[in-house]
């Protein structure tokens, strides 16, 4: 006897599954070397393959009588799933536009706005479904990181801390059992209430954070004869106030780009000032012509891949990118 069209689907997915599970943790390496590279400040960055019993429960719903899914393998969208976690909601918009410029785009989704449109407060977050784009053979490089991901979508949930955090309590307390009919109702509101609070918590952080930025102190601490490094938060403070347009960039990035700045001799922050100076910024900005918010970090790596050039690349501390950064190095060459 023939399996049915949907137990068809659910074996094929089974036998698929171990290459989908490679093939999330590429995705995760990827996005994650990506939001690196162009210096946006985010939380965390994971993956999750969706398991065999959860694609043969999304595969069998029948919501109205009928079978959802005609295709489920080609329907079922969220097969590989990425999740990018920020600190405030525009970096959430900065992670998606970086995406949109690396990846051909599938749909675009934010269900927080969708919901405001309608009047409501509750589930927020960027759903973005993506595919690499098709081979270009002027870039070998490119299409080389690209190369075990094609004809494979991602899922990618991009959301800030608070919104996480609303969504999975929201989602454990539903899952863990059947609520009762004379609590539901309570519950929606209280879960609306709380879905309202976040959102003003995620305008306040906003807010917060570009107060500081705006009106840092430069306060230097005393020199570390252990440490010849920049002190990282010094160096934090300082390229705020040397880019006040740019956003922050994650906490252990200030001490990455600090070890480079030493390898190159610079070890004060009055020798790093005297080196802008001599730099017209706006003319490395306007050449690298950004399609996302860059961090001050990745701000600060552009200026020094422009001075430096090809010693810069050769550090040490960039082994891991000598590739992307010689091609980057054209890119910033007038």
């Amino acid at each position: 006897m023939q399996p049915s069209p949907i137990a068809a689907a659910v074996q094929a997915y089974a036998a698929m599954q171990p290459a989908l599970r490679r093939a999330t943790g590429e995705y995760v390496d990827l996005v994650t070397g990506l939001l690196d590279d162009a210096g946006i400040n985010y939380l965390s960055v994971t993956g999750r393959t969706k398991s065999v019993a959860s694609f043969a429960d999304k595969a069998t719903r029948t919501p109205d009588g009928s079978a959802a899914y005609d295709d489920p393998l080609e329907e079922i969208t969220d097969q590989i799933g990425v999740r990018v976690i920020t600190y405030v909601h525009s970096d959430v918009a900065a992670v998606a536009d970086l995406l949109a410029g690396e990846f051909t785009i599938l749909d675009d989704r934010d269900l927080g706005a969708e919901n405001a449109r309608q009047g409501r407060w509750g589930y927020s977050s960027r759903h973005v479904l993506l595919t690499p784009d098709a081979d270009d053979p002027e870039d070998p490089d490119d299409s080389a990181a690209y190369s075990g991901l094609r004809g494979l979508r991602a899922s990618v949930q991009i959301r800030t801390v608070l919104q996480h955090a609303w969504a999975e309590f929201e989602h454990d307390i539903r899952y863990k059992g059947t609520i009762p009919d004379e609590h539901a109702t309570d519950l929606d509101r209280r879960f609306t209430l709380a879905a309202g609070l976040l959102e003003l918590a995620d305008r306040e952080f906003s807010k917060i954070r570009d107060r500081i930025r705006t009106s840092v102190v430069d306060e230097r601490s005393p020199a570390d004869d252990e440490d010849p490094r920049i002190d990282a938060k010094e160096l934090a403070t300082f390229l705020a106030g040397i880019f006040p347009d740019a956003e922050w960039s994650r906490a252990d990035h200030y001490g990455w780009i600090s070890g480079l700045l030493l390898e190159l001799g610079i070890v004060s922050l009055d020798e790093l000032q005297g080196l802008l100076s001599t730099i017209d910024r706006a003319a490395i900005n306007e050449r690298m012509g950004y399609k996302y918010p860059p961090g001050v970090v990745r701000r600060l790596d552009d200026v020094l891949l422009a001075v430096f050039g090809a010693r810069y690349v050769g550090l040490h501390g960039n082994a891991h990118r000598t590739g992307l950064l010689a091609d980057r190095l054209e890119k910033i060459r007038p």
